[in-house]
């Protein structure tokens, strides 16, 4: 540890009164809220939601009355730059105030999500108390609806505009999740439950160079509610430009068969 009173030494900035707590109500609503993000949503001051159904909505006006929902910075048209921008300082107001302030969001609020991260750190920056609590997430939902567990081969995942963008590499041994396949290569919002079919057309095209085209993939959306079944539409990859595909769905990309082990490294590991 470095002396206290070194010339030159940094200090973390002094805490300013104002505090800030990001949580995630998970997929399904009131049934994936953790007590952990309970306990923050009672004992805030100030709270702000954004949330994908009307249940939870209204169960958290029932738990705790009064609250700022964050919905209406969407607009048909708007940049969703703009509007992540507009959610970020519409949380940190309070905070700056001094108040004690629960930012509540559906699914895990650190998972393809701007605000909640931009919002945690601009408010350590200005020396206010900040934190997110860890929640379920779509990707927790794929793994436990479909039966995948990313540890038998390993998992990669990527949002589909930056996947084609970017020309990401690659395992084709290993599992593959683009989220966002309805939305490539859009960066405005709309209304329409699909919103770019000549973006998901695009993304076929480039895994068609790596997949056979009868190769088994699915489509996925988790559940939103406890008594409604997940959305899991399984089919060759052939026809993913026409699937029922939307703004919310997920591509999951199983592996082809597995390469042979090195024998090099086998041995070194003592394997033979």
């Amino acid at each position: 540890m470095k002396p206290r009173g070194r010339k030159g030494a940094r200090s973390a900035p002094r805490a300013r009164g104002g505090a800030l707590a990001v949580v995630g109500v998970g997929i399904a609503g009131p049934a994936h809220v953790t007590r952990e993000a309970l306990a923050v949503i009672l004992a805030a001051e100030t709270r702000l939601v954004l949330v994908a159904d009307f249940l939870t909505l209204e169960w958290l006006e029932q738990l705790v009355p009064g609250f700022e929902n964050l919905a209406d910075a969407y607009a048909v048209g708007k940049s969703r730059d703009l509007t992540y921008e507009e959610m970020t300082e519409r949380v940190l107001a309070p905070v700056r105030r001094g108040n004690r302030v629960a930012a509540i969001f559906y699914g895990h609020p650190g998972v393809f999500a701007m605000s909640p991260h931009e919002a945690v750190r601009r408010a350590r920056e200005e020396g206010h108390e900040a934190r997110m609590l860890p929640a379920v997430s779509a990707l927790d939902c794929l793994f436990a609806d479909v039966g995948i567990d990313p540890g038998a081969v390993g998992c990669q995942e990527w949002e589909a505009t930056d996947f084609l963008l970017r020309k990401r590499r690659f395992d084709s041994c290993s599992g593959l999740v683009l989220w966002q396949i309805g939305v490539v290569g859009v960066v405005d919002y709309r209304e329409e439950a699909l919103w770019s079919r000549e973006g998901l057309g695009v993304l076929a095209e480039r895994l068609l160079e790596t997949y056979p085209a009868k190769h088994q993939v699915v489509v996925y959306e988790a559940s939103t509610f406890p008594l409604t079944p997940p959305k899991i539409l399984w089919m060759p990859l052939r026809e993913l430009a026409t699937a029922d595909v939307t703004a919310i769905s997920t591509l999951y990309i199983p592996p082809l068969p597995d390469r042979a082990s090195d024998r090099k490294t086998l041995k070194r590991l003592g394997f033979g």
